[in-house]
């Protein structure tokens, strides 16, 4: 079994402004590439930042976050994993 930290540096990374149904809430939003410190590469939102402040190299840790609510009575909210900078994880 592998295990990965959960950290890494943002590769690559866009700013989503015309969100799809069901995330038009959260937008603008960043979207990144980014490379974990165990080699392979995920697609995250990072979460924790100014957009404008976003730079490729910028170290970053995973967390659990909240995705969406999927809006009936139910009130199911779906949760996943986004990254934020790594300094916040110091505050």
């Amino acid at each position: 079994m592998i295990y990965f930290s959960g950290k890494g540096e943002v590769y690559s990374y866009t700013t989503v402004y015309e969100a799809p149904a069901g995330y038009d809430t959260n937008a603008p939003y960043t979207v990144a590439i980014v490379k974990l410190d165990e080699g392979p590469m995920v697609t995250a939102q990072l979460t924790d930042v100014d957009n404008s402040a976003v730079q490729i190299g910028m170290p970053v840790e995973m967390v659990t976050r909240k995705m969406r609510n999927d809006g009936d009575e139910r009130g199911l909210i779906v949760y996943g994993y986004k990254f934020r900078p790594q300094a916040l994880a110091a505050t």
